[in-house]
């Protein structure tokens, strides 16, 4: 029996959404979406079965995308990236991390509520509300999504607290081009029952090699985050959230991600994430 909380926020986004044709002109909004409230990791062999695929052995050299270079066009270009960004996000499994956290004490009641009311219990998009949360850093695996050719589409990316083995993140990443865009962006999609939350990001290369991803304002089919809920027909909207990941090596030579996540023009969240090669 959905939740009736769930059954609220997925009527709320069918009103205030539009509706849209996922096999059609907005195909850019398909993505994976769970069968049951708590997410879990079965929505990633579902996935591969929708696209013909089986899901194979964990591939312990795993990268969220195949090649930094899916992404290349004008505005961007892999091969000017720092080579350990580039070995993080082509074999992101050989990679532990270390997060802090802190949130914006406006942000913060709002932010625990959703944490106690959804992530915690569908175990998806549930944010660390205190630093200690994190102390103990976070796992994750990858594991790549084929379709009946055995091409990777995507890649699954499970994240869990260290400590308590609670999942905190799921979500596939791949490389999609947006309606009318030159290049293709950074996609991410966290299955949700029924739907899912999207994030498109626009990748650029800074001058000293780092990463830059970034979800702007814009308009419907640009860069930025979208809520979509499958039912009768489906229905998709714009939600005010922005991201900035900056991914940079520091004069240490420490891999480092700085990670803001803001409510329309105003800082919700910040993490920062310390990423070493696993031993």
């Amino acid at each position: 029996m959905p939740h009736v909380l769930d059954l609220a926020s997925r009527s709320f986004w069918q009103l205030t959404g539009r509706r849209v044709d996922l096999d059609g002109s907005e195909q850019w909004l398909d993505a994976p979406v769970s069968s049951s409230a708590r997410v879990g990791t079965e929505w990633i062999g579902a996935e591969a079965a929708r696209h013909g695929g089986v899901l194979g052995a964990d591939d312990p050299d795993a990268g969220l995308l195949p090649s930094m270079s899916v992404l290349d066009g004008p505005g961007f270009a892999a091969d000017r990236l720092n080579p350990l960004i580039r070995d993080f996000y082509e074999h992101t499994s050989t990679w532990r991390m270390d997060v802090w956290s802190g949130w914006t004490p406006v942000f913060w009641p709002a932010g625990e509520m959703v944490s106690r009311l959804w992530g915690r219990r569908v175990e998806q998009l549930a944010l660390p509300m205190r630093p200690l949360d994190v102390a103990h850093g976070m796992d994750s695996r990858v594991t790549p999504v084929r379709n009946h050719d055995g091409v990777q589409i995507a890649s699954a990316w499970t994240r869990t607290l260290r400590e308590s083995g609670r999942t905190v993140f799921s979500g596939a990443y791949s490389a999609r081009t947006l309606p009318g865009a030159e290049s293709p962006s950074v996609h991410v999609a966290f299955p949700l029952e029924s739907g899912n939350l999207q994030v498109f990001l626009r990748p650029s290369v800074t001058a000293d090699g780092g990463l830059l991803l970034e979800s702007p304002r814009g308009s419907f089919g640009e860069n930025g985050a979208y809520v979509v809920v499958r039912g009768a027909g489906a229905h998709a909207a714009r939600v005010p959230l922005h991201e900035t990941f900056r991914v940079y090596v520091d004069p240490h030579g420490v891999l480092r991600t700085d990670h803001e996540l803001r409510v329309w023009g105003a800082a919700a969240l910040r993490l920062h994430y310390r990423l070493d090669r696993a031993s």
